[in-house]
């Protein structure tokens, strides 16, 4: 994959790289990439696809209607390659099994993706207003992704794996989430790192507190 300058998203990375709300520090990147294999991309996208391949092999073996059938049924193998070498380039230092992978992509929409945003980014969201004085900070997201990779025709993952496939919790991160806006006709992903880090654990507070406080209160002003 070979990654792509795209001045849309530099105003909004700029704003992410650090953004400092106090008890926390927000950093995000939005990041776009062509689906064009090059050098070691390609090598790395055909042992994907034998893993999967593989792991599709023996399933079917034992269960027919395992949820591994997603590879096929919900998104195409060539998809799935795309969106791990896509987290490989996110991650580079992170080894991402395909069969393990799968598991923890989910299919989102703009208004799942927008839910998620509001409730995690309301203090960051405010701070964009009083920077700019102008349209919030989740449409100045919108009209710079649609510029990048069209939205409407964008399909949106969200990469939400179990702790011990998560390349962020030894590095203290509060909580994170992984995006990918894939447009098949323009063969370019963008992908969109978010993760809050804790100001406070240098003030002798543990992160199991801060974490378990955290939680408490984005659940109370989430709409489930």
């Amino acid at each position: 994959m070979k990654f792509l300058e795209c001045a849309p998203l530099d105003r909004i990375n700029d704003f992410l790289s650090n953004l400092n709300l106090g008890e926390s520090t927000i950093k995000g990147c939005l990041e776009a990439y062509s689906c064009k294999h090059s050098g070691a991309d390609k090598k790395l996208s055909i042992s994907l696809g034998n893993e999967i391949l593989d792991y599709l092999g023996k399933s079917s073996d034992n269960d027919s209607s395992s949820p591994e059938e997603s590879l096929i049924t919900r998104t195409s193998r060539k998809t799935l390659v795309y969106l791990i070498l896509a987290l490989y380039h996110m991650y580079p230092d992170y080894d991402f099994s395909a069969v393990k992978a799968h598991q923890y992509f989910t299919e989102e929409s703009w208004d799942s993706f927008k839910q998620i945003f509001d409730a995690y980014m309301f203090e960051a969201s405010k701070e964009w207003v009083e920077t700019f004085e102008g349209a919030s900070l989740l449409d100045a997201l919108f009209k710079a992704l649609d510029e990048v990779v069209t939205l409407s025709d964008c399909e949106i993952y969200g990469y939400l794996p179990d702790p011990e496939a998560d390349p962020l919790p030894e590095r203290g991160a509060i909580w994170s989430f992984n995006f990918l806006f894939y447009n098949r006709k323009l063969k370019r992903i963008v992908t969109f790192r978010l993760s809050s880090f804790s100001n406070l654990i240098a003030d002798g507070f543990s992160f199991d507190e801060i974490l378990d406080e955290y939680d408490e209160e984005i659940f109370a002003d989430m709409d489930i």
